[in-house]
């Protein structure tokens, strides 16, 4: 993993917690890297970003759920063990991390 981009808007609750809970689990793991936060502040940088909603997180230019279809500039929900959230735990973002650099040490 090369690049952390974190993306969000203003208005949204749920990006602070998350944004700590992403640090956290790099902390976690020792990873120094630094995230690279992208206000989008309006529908057309939505579209120009293919942004998923707030907030999202993208490892070297991919979706942490790899959803690519359209955009969406509304705030953001994941289904974590069945359960609904706008916050991923440190945990979500553990698990994706470990997979990322799974998928990239190649």
């Amino acid at each position: 993993m090369k690049k952390i981009e974190f993306l969000y808007f203003e208005g949204c609750p749920s990006y602070k917690d998350a944004l700590k809970n992403l640090k956290d689990a790099l902390s976690r793991e020792s990873i120094d890297m630094d995230i690279e936060l992208i206000n989008v502040e309006s529908l057309e940088m939505a579209e120009k970003f293919s942004f998923q909603g707030s907030p999202s997180v993208r490892f070297d230019g991919r979706d942490i759920e790899n959803r690519i279809e359209g955009y969406n500039y509304s705030c953001r929900i994941y289904t974590i063990n069945g359960e609904k959230t706008g916050i991923p735990a440190m945990e979500f973002f553990l698990e994706k991390i470990q997979d990322a650099a799974l998928h990239s040490s190649g």
